[in-house]
């Protein structure tokens, strides 16, 4: 029976993992998974519903769901809102709301969505300033809006101030002011905000467009002209030209097809373009039916809506894109990189277990359920490409996931042939540190963005990136590698000498390779630069960074063969690799110089510099003498043991004494 327990524990987790594939098909009777499946156009890319709904609430609450949890007291509301409106916000519970159900309410319903606790406050100072509960973290737009103008005043003030220069304080009101404006826009993206029938607004706007026209084209004495549908044209063009100037994403895509993401327009400028054609748009006449159905609450008026816009898209050959966006759909509901994470921490734990008893059972168990992460991260990335019709590394947040799929994938290689757990924890640390990356980043906004113009692809890129990034991924995991040497070594009586060799032989395999894999794509960067720019070498930081990595690989080798170093110094080397690889994949993007300055966070400065103190940290760990190596009995040499004056593992000369002492 034991045998099976892997299997067993793997089929449970796989399970788990394709349990969100399929998303709810209905929301008390509202096909929202349809809904979400329309597509727009925003960031220079057609995609649905679903991931702008998505990538909006990352932007505006940092994650892709709304607490139903009511997370104010009827005290707070009642200080600035309606009283009335007290018993319908006491009675909203429930766990949590969809991503497609929170921009639908938000779209339809602008006044539920108001009460939704969205916006994230915790700075003292913001919270006095909109007199909010200490005791709480998220508000509502309706508590935030008493005191608009004073922030208003205080973001003026704010974007005058370099970000370096920006206190915490100035950095949240920045960060909440984007968030109010990027929702305000949302919710007037779908219909006027206010307007109680929308559907019945646009059937009165294409009645009087005809004789609008007419008059205007006559040459009469406007005097002579129908005053109340000439009233009704000039108040909703003056609507639709605010709504031009507002609505965020596109929603109305051409009436014939065309080539992908031309000829789309927002809700506003459609509807003035109707002003010409005299035919209101039919996917903006959809959307307002789904607008004055939900309004009325009625689910199967606005199913016939979705249904309708759907069938139009199919009517004019834009079939693709609904396809296209039904599969990125799918892929927004597996989450194959949030899953993949559990699984390699479930891993990381079963082998920590195993380096306690060292049954193979948990051992086992881990292999399988790296091999299972592996396998939902290599989907997720097949996904992307085949949505994005690139390759896999286009921006930061691709090289994140990309380097943690190669890292996992050596250390899987790793693992087969020196077993031990060794590979199988440092693939779910890899793995699950990149992904998490990769989280944070998505948080700026869509991840399958456009390229930057300075990445406009072709064959020589797409193999440069790859190639590059693998190298990447090959530096963090002989840089891991060492970090389980030193910290078992000095913390441990663990280690023993058969597991430490492994260990020594597994660092300096994966540094080869990296030398060999960050050259090669080095080499292949400077041919895409020459045919790209004109010229194959410019010293540009990201330039200079890749270059810092060959350089320090071939280091790290030549002390080893030179003799300047041993296990312990090319453990050291080994981790200082992690900080140097650090630098050039996110460091030298905060310059905010070169070519390749791109997808820079100021957020991700400060974690930086703390990766690096912890990298500082473990390379002194490894150069303590070995008196102070918890598994110094099975990994210092004899000479070490019988006095520390003579520890010298090799001769390094005056500069090296540390690392040759190693």
């Amino acid at each position: 029976m034991k045998k099976w327990i892997p299997h067993i524990v793997c089929a449970v987790f796989a399970i788990w993992m394709l349990s969100g594939s399929k998303p709810k098909e209905q929301v008390d009777g509202y096909k929202l998974n349809e809904f979400g499946q329309l597509p727009i156009l925003h960031g220079g890319r057609v995609q649905p519903l679903d991931s702008y709904a998505r990538n909006t609430l990352l932007q505006i609450r940092g994650k892709q769901t709304v607490s139903l949890r009511r997370e104010r007291d009827k005290r707070d509301f009642e200080k600035t809102q309606d009283p009335s409106l007290v018993d319908k916000i006491l009675d909203d519970d429930g766990d949590s709301m969809s991503a497609v159900h929170w921009l639908a309410e938000a779209a339809f319903d602008g006044e539920a969505a108001d009460r939704r606790p969205l916006f994230e406050v915790h700075h003292p100072e913001l919270k006095s300033m909109f007199d909010l509960s200490e005791g709480r973290k998220y508000f509502s737009w309706l508590e935030l809006t008493n005191s608009i103008a004073e922030l208003e005043h205080e973001a003026e003030r704010v974007r005058a101030i370099e970000d370096e220069q920006r206190s915490p304080f100035d950095k949240q009101l920045a960060r909440l002011h984007r968030a109010m404006g990027l929702y305000h826009r949302t919710k007037n993206s779908f219909r006027i905000e206010g307007s109680p029938d929308f559907a019945g607004e646009l059937e009165l706007f294409q009645q009087v467009i005809p004789a609008g026209l007419k008059a205007a084209h006559s040459g009469t004495d406007p005097s002579q002209w129908n005053s109340r549908e000439i009233a009704i044209l000039s108040e909703l063009f003056q609507r639709y030209q605010q709504l031009k100037g507002m609505a965020l994403p596109w929603i109305l895509p051409p009436l014939e097809k065309t080539e992908e993401g031309e000829g789309w327009a927002n809700l506003g400028e459609g509807l003035l373009r109707s002003m010409q054609t005299a035919e209101v748009h039919p996917m903006a006449m959809q959307y307002a039916k789904m607008a004055t159905a939900w309004q009325k609450d009625s689910a199967g008026d606005f199913n016939n809506a979705v249904s309708g816009a759907a069938g139009w898209l199919k009517s004019k050959e834009h079939g693709n894109l609904l396809k296209k966006a039904g599969m990125e759909v799918k892929f927004n509901a597996l989450e194959p990189f949030y899953r993949s994470m559990v699984v390699y921490v479930t891993a990381l734990v079963l082998v920590f277990v195993y380096w306690l008893n060292y049954k193979p059972g948990f051992r086992d168990t881990a292999v399988w359920l790296v091999g299972l992460a592996f396998v939902a991260h290599t989907i997720g990335l097949i996904f992307r490409m085949v949505l994005e019709g690139r390759p896999p590394v286009t921006n930061l947040y691709s090289s994140a996931v990309f380097v943690g799929w190669g890292a996992v994938g050596l250390s899987f290689l790793l693992e087969r042939v020196f077993r031990g757990g060794l590979g199988m924890a440092v693939a779910s640390v890899v793995g699950f540190c990149t992904l998490i990356i990769a989280h944070h980043l998505s948080l700026s906004g869509d991840t399958l963005e456009m390229l930057q113009a300075v990445l406009d692809t072709n064959f020589w890129l797409a193999t440069h990136v790859v190639i590059i990034t693998l190298g990447y991924s090959a530096m963090f995991v002989a840089g891991f590698l060492a970090i389980i040497y030193v910290v078992r070594g000095v913390f441990t009586t663990k280690l023993d000498s058969t597991t430490g060799k492994s260990l020594v032989r597994m660092v300096y395999a994966i540094v080869c390779f990296s030398t060999l894999a960050s050259l090669v794509g080095t080499v292949l960067g400077g041919i895409w630069a020459d045919q790209s720019w004109g010229r194959f070498w410019g010293w540009d930081p990201k330039e200079n960074g890749a270059l810092m990595i060959v350089i320090w690989c071939a280091v790290i080798l030549h002390a080893r063969w030179g003799g300047m170093i041993r296990e312990r110094g090319l453990m050291a080397t080994a981790i200082f690799g992690n900080v140097v690889t650090s630098y050039s994949w996110f460091g030298v993007n905060m310059l905010g110089v070169g070519l390749h300055s791109y997808g820079f966070m100021d957020k991700a400065f400060p974690w930086l510099m703390g990766f690096v103190g912890s990298q500082l940290i473990l390379i002194t760990l490894a150069c303590l003498p070995w008196r102070y190596w918890a598994s110094r009995e099975a990994l210092a040499p004899a000479s070490a043991l019988n006095g520390e004056a003579k520890e010298s593992d090799g001769n390094a000369g005056a500069g090296g004494k540390a690392l040759a002492g190693a």
